[in-house]
This record gives structure tokens, C-alpha cells and sequence, in this order.
């Protein structure tokens, strides 16, 4: 079976690498159109911040024979009665089934002197790839002021980021609040003031109308309520737009996105699939990686023909925030939400001063959503309960008190000695502790192999301490085998 995919980042590749250890007929070509291997894109705002390095992003497999990946080769046509790929550098590819893993564009507003003919003006930046995130760290070692259009989950990251190295930055966002599809009044609140220690200024109702440049780089930006800043970095995080070209030019639906149905094959074309950001599934998108992920793996059962049970779908809601200085997340009912509504219960913890904010909604005894700012080890203890759909205390109330207090009997144990094997780790892959438990069995010795042979802390990296504690758990044990076993003993010695 010839298999064909359109894009290697996240998931083009995830449904490459499954998809030849699930089908043995399996032969798959991946055209990359970046001349770098898949990578962690979610990641890509550490690498602005300096807390990640680029090297380290990499995601993609190991070489194997039946798989052959072109970088920098992009897809330029279509042929779906042929059923053949034309790529630019004038090769073509044959398929018996072409999975479409386009992904998104950065989307660029309509700002009065952003962009020259040759492309954007030098001192302003979108982050969507590796060159992006490589081009805003060169420009910060000589700009001392930075304007973040748009205070997203990606704006607040860059802007921390940008702040941690020092710059004075500024939060242009045309809502009313900072992150308001995860964020309601309150949070925003506190998340405004927690920036504002960092040094970061918020400008919220506006948004950027126009630059001014000096010597044909960026100077200063002009915002819509008629306020004028001067900046020699500008970064635009507006939000993305599904990469349809190749996809409409193929004559396949599309609406936002490529559109398809339940199983992410096209309408118009048993052959072709889907999957993605660029993909516009019946149920809609998400935009996370986990959902990406999902799609992938389903992609790859079917392809496969696999006759195996559809483990359950991973939680693909949960956000965190990967910002310098500031710890978030939400999930599920967050943000905008009928708080009246009588099938739900709602509480919240206020503390500005320390920049913390939890909220919990409860319906039925378990977690139906909750927002967390300001303390990792509640965000921890929040997400472990809403991911393993455990049932929360009697008084959720005391959930969070102790919570905030530093732990205490009812709160969920992050411990590597009282994780379940079927307790969830990595939510964006779905490992379970006993899958890395195996893995570390089976011969893994650090947090490394462990990634590489399970995947976990391999999505948004917020698992990795987890997956450590693990890998630490499990080698104290073998140590504690080894001296308390003579047999052992005198063949060490």
C-alpha cells in the first residue's frame, strides 16, 4: 500500500512513523516543505523565552525502510484520478491513499505598512515555525521594546518570553480580556497583575492599525485608539489559518478548513484524508495537538485495517500556558460560561497578591472544568482529576483550600509510587504510568529513552517532571534490588 503525506510537522508525522508499524504492506512517502525534520512546535515559544533549546524540539523517528521523508520538498499538485502527488522539485508520487497534514498559517492582519513586497517589514515577526522563533531570539539581542499583538495563549507566552530577556513589552489585545476563550473576569484580573510585576504593560480593547519604520526597520506601531508606541520588535499572534491551497486546488471541499467526514476522509475522495489543523472535522477543531494526535492514530487504524480495540479518545481540552513567570491552565467549562447554570456547581479562590486564581466546576461529583493561575501543583492536582475523570471530594471547597495550602489528605498525589498503571501521564499522547513502568522494564534508563520509545512528555512537556519522577522511582528500586540481593552483590563487586 503507496501512502502519501502532505506535511511532516506533529501529526504528518505521527501517522507516518504508526502507520509503517502497524501496516507491514506499508510503503509512505512524507513531503516536508521546512528543510528541517518534524519538531515540537508547541515548544516554540520556550525557544523565544531561552528556556528551550531548538535542537531539543526534534519529534521525529527513527530512519526506517519503508518510510522515506523529503524535506524541504512541499506538494504543488494533485492529480486524484491518476492518484499522483507532483511536488516542486519535479518529482512525482503515486498513492493508493494521501493523507493531507498541511497544517496552518500564521494569520497576519491588515496593518498599514507591516508587510513590503519582499515580506514582512524587518522587526516584525508571527511564530509558526522554527526560522520564526530563531528570527525573534537574533532580533532580540538588539531591541530594547517589543509590542505582542494579541494576548492569546501563544501572545502570553511570547510576551513573558520576551520579558524574561529583558525587553520592556507591551500586550495589545483587541477583547476586553487577556485570554478570554480560557479566562473569565477574575482570572483575567489577576492575570493582568501578574504581568504587570513582570514588567509587562496591558492594552486590551485596541489593537495595532499601522507601523512606522526608520531606515526600513520597524520603529514604533500605532494602535486604534489613537495611542503610538515606539518598538523595534513587533510579534503578531492573531490566531492561524488551515493551509487549503493544495487541498482546493485539488478540487476537494473546503469551508475554514479541508472538510471532512467522522472517519477524516474526504467527501469527494475515499482516498484522500485529513488530519490536523488543516482539517475541518464534523465535530469541529480544536487546534491542540492532542486532537491532532488522535486524528492520526485513528487515520493509522484505518489505513491498517487494524483489527484492534479503539482505546478511548484522550482528553483534548486541557490549555496550559508555557509562559516565564506565570503557571496556567484550563479545562473544560472555563472562560465564558453560564455560572447560573443549576446542573453545575462553581467555586472560586481569589488571591491577587500572590497572582492566584482557582476556579472549579463541579457537576455530578467529578471535574467538569476548572481554571488555575499562579500554582503549578494546583494546575497539577486539577488536571489529574479532570483527565482520570477521578470523583472530587464531598466540598470541592476543601479541594482547593488544601490544594493552595501545600497538599493535604484528598489531594490527588502526583507521587510515581501511587500512580496507578492505568493512570494517565501524558495527556497529549495518552501514556499511562504503566506504559512508561514497561518501557523502564524493558531496558529505559533515563527520561530520554522513555520519551523516545513511549512519547510521552513529548506534546506540551508538562508531563516531563512526572516521567522523571518515574525514571527516578524506578531506578532507586533497582538499586535497592541490587543491595539487598547478595547474589548481586558479589557479582558487582
Amino acid at each position: 500500500m503507496r501512502v502519501v503525506v502532505v506535511g511532516h510537522g506533529m501529526v504528518g508525522s505521527r501517522v507516518a512513523e504508526e502507520l509503517v508499524t502497524a501496516d507491514p504492506t506499508a510503503e509512505v512517502t512524507v513531503l516536508g516543505k521546512e528543510p528541517v525534520p518534524a519538531y515540537n512546535r508547541v515548544l516554540l515559544s520556550s525557544v523565544v523565552a531561552g528556556s528551550k533549546d531548538p535542537s531539543l524540539l526534534s519529534v521525529a523517528g527513527p530512519a526506517h525502510p519503508r518510510l522515506r521523508v523529503l524535506t524541504g520538498v512541499g506538494a504543488v499538485d494533485v492529480d486524484r484520478t491518476a492518484r499522483v502527488v507532483h511536488d516542486d522539485a519535479g518529482e512525482t508520487h503515486p498513492y493508493d491513499a494521501l493523507v493531507l497534514a498541511t497544517g496552518s498559517a500564521a494569520r497576519v492582519p491588515a496593518i498599514q505598512g507591516v508587510a513590503l513586497d519582499t515580506g514582512l517589514v524587518p522587526g516584525v515577526f508571527v511564530l509558526k515555525d522554527m526560522a520564526d522563533a530563531t528570527g525573534i531570539v537574533e532580533a532580540t539581542r538588539s531591541a530594547r521594546r517589543a509590542v505582542v499583538l494579541g494576548a492569546g495563549v501563544l501572545g502570553i507566552e511570547v510576551a513573558t518570553g520576551l520579558a524574561a530577556r529583558g525587553l520592556a513589552v507591551r500586550v495589545v489585545h483587541l477583547g476586553e480580556r487577556l485570554m478570554e476563550r480560557q479566562l473569565g473576569w477574575e482570572a483575567s484580573q489577576v492575570a493582568v497583575a501578574s504581568l504587570e510585576r513582570m514588567g509587562i504593560t496591558t492594552h486590551v480593547g485596541s489593537s495595532v492599525v499601522g507601523v512606522t519604520t526608520r531606515r526600513g526597520r520597524l520603529d514604533g506601531v500605532r494602535f486604534g485608539d489613537g495611542l503610538e508606541a515606539a518598538a523595534d520588535l513587533f510579534v503578531m499572534c492573531t490566531g492561524t489559518v488551515p493551509d487549503t491551497m493544495l487541498a482546493r486546488r485539488a478540487g476537494l471541499t473546503c469551508d475554514r478548513g479541508v472538510v471532512v467526514e467522522d472517519d477524516l476522509r474526504s467527501p469527494d475522495d475515499p482516498a484522500v484524508f485529513a488530519v490536523g489543523d488543516c482539517a475541518q472535522p464534523p465535530g469541529g477543531a480544536t487546534g491542540l495537538v492532542a486532537q491532532g494526535w488522535e486524528q492520526a492514530r485513528r487515520v493509522v487504524l484505518r489505513l491498517a485495517r487494524a483489527d484492534a480495540v479503539d482505546p478511548a479518545a484522550s482528553t483534548t481540552d486541557v490549555v496550559r500556558v508555557k509562559a516565564s513567570g506565570m503557571s496556567m491552565v484550563s479545562m473544560g467549562l472555563s472562560g465564558d460560561f453560564d455560572r447560573d447554570d443549576p446542573r453545575h456547581r462553581v467555586l472560586s479562590l481569589k488571591d491577587p497578591e500572590r497572582g492566584r486564581f482557582v476556579e472549579v466546576v463541579v457537576s455530578g461529583g467529578m471535574l467538569v472544568g476548572a481554571t488555575c493561575l499562579g500554582d503549578a501543583e494546583v494546575g497539577a492536582t486539577l488536571s489529574a482529576l479532570y483527565t482520570r475523570s477521578m470523583p472530587v471530594p464531598e466540598d470541592p471547597a476543601l479541594l482547593m483550600v488544601r490544594a493552595l495550602s501545600g497538599g493535604g489528605p484528598g489531594v490527588v498525589s502526583r507521587a510515581p509510587a501511587d500512580l496507578e498503571d492505568g493512570d494517565r501521564v501524558c495527556t497529549c499522547n495518552s501514556v499511562t504510568a504503566g506504559t512508561i513502568r514497561a518501557a523502564l522494564a524493558d531496558g529505559c534508563r533515563t527520561a530520554a529513552d522513555v520519551s523516545a520509545r513511549t512519547r510521552a512528555s513529548t506534546g506540551c512537556g508538562d508531563c516531563r517532571t512526572t516521567v522523571e519522577a518515574l525514571v527516578a522511582h524506578a531506578a532507586d528500586g533497582h538499586q535497592q534490588d541490587i543491595e539487598h540481593d547478595p547474589d548481586l552483590v558479589r557479582s558487582e563487586s
